[in-house]
């Protein structure tokens, strides 16, 4: 009896023996288990991080940056273009726009001058030697009672300046006009009886009258005097004027306006009354003391 419990027991003892190797399997599964587990795990975050990337990173930054890009040169060309181009052509315009019209505005504006001051233009040595007509004025400091003397030269010889005038060794022709307004006194007196500084070597025959709506009268002379060997011009005092004409083509149209002018705005002649006069004044000088024969 005793040997067979001895044997129970191996056996029981053998059992659990057996049991060993299978505890060993389900290690071999943890580590199966774990292998596949570490690699699903790496992969799977590894594909969503590219996805992420071009997705949300990559294309927005692109997007970004392009958008940007294109602005920035759109801006340039823009800018850069109009600024060269003007400047560009402003600079050759203002280089021949101011050379080029200064001489030709300085030889223009010295074609244009019809007439200049008369002491001015000798001290400058302007003065037209071979031709040319003074206009001078005696004014009233008391009254619109005006004489005005045109002398026309040619060929002077020489002139000698004073301290009263100029003196022209020359000959030529001298017409007077004589500006009465209508309160003078001494209206029925002949010009060339009146006294010193309102006299005028004419008589009423010898001029033409022109009665303006002021009831001024504009006397002038039918024909001039002739100047033999010299004449003198006096230095102008307080309004008056002494000038000379230049004998351009025009020289005629020229002294029209200035007479006009002169009358209308200096002595008060109504304006269409001054235009009658002056034109009649350019016609005589025309006519009379024209530079032709002698003169020419």
């Amino acid at each position: 009896m005793a040997k067979i419990k001895k044997a129970a027991t191996k056996v029981a003892a053998k059992k659990p023996a057996a049991k060993k190797p299978a505890a060993k399997k389900p290690a071999a599964k943890k580590s199966a288990a774990k292998k596949p587990a570490a690699k699903a795990a790496v992969k799977k975050p590894a594909a969503k991080k590219p996805a992420a990337k071009t997705t949300a990173k990559k294309p927005a930054a692109k997007a970004a940056v392009k958008k940007p890009a294109a602005k920035k040169p759109a801006a340039k060309t823009t800018a850069k273009k109009p600024a060269v181009k003007k400047p560009a052509a402003a600079k050759p315009a203002a280089k021949t726009t101011a050379k080029k019209p200064a001489a030709k505005s300085a030889e223009t504006a010295e074609q244009n001058i019809k007439y200049r001051n008369l002491f001015e233009a000798f001290s400058q040595g302007k003065l037209p030697f071979a031709q040319g007509y003074i206009v001078s004025s005696f004014f009233s400091e008391t009254s619109a009672y005006s004489i005005y003397e045109i002398v026309s030269y040619a060929g002077v010889k020489e002139i000698f300046p004073s301290d009263t005038g100029l003196q022209f060794i020359t000959g030529g022709k001298k017409l007077y006009i004589l500006v009465e307004h209508d309160t003078y006194e001494k209206k029925f007196i002949e010009p060339v009886s009146r006294a010193q500084g309102e006299s005028i070597p004419k008589r009423f025959t010898e001029l033409d009258t022109i009665i303006a709506k002021n009831q001024t009268r504009i006397m002038i002379a039918k024909e001039p005097d002739e100047t033999f060997g010299s004449f003198t011009i006096l230095k102008p005092q307080g309004q008056n004027f002494a000038v000379v004409f230049y004998p351009l083509p025009d020289v005629y149209v020229s002294v029209a306006h200035f007479f006009e002018d002169s009358l209308n705005r200096q002595r008060k002649v109504p304006q269409a009354d001054a235009k009658k006069a002056a034109q009649q004044v350019s016609a005589t000088i025309e006519k009379f003391m024209g530079f032709k024969g002698e003169f020419e």
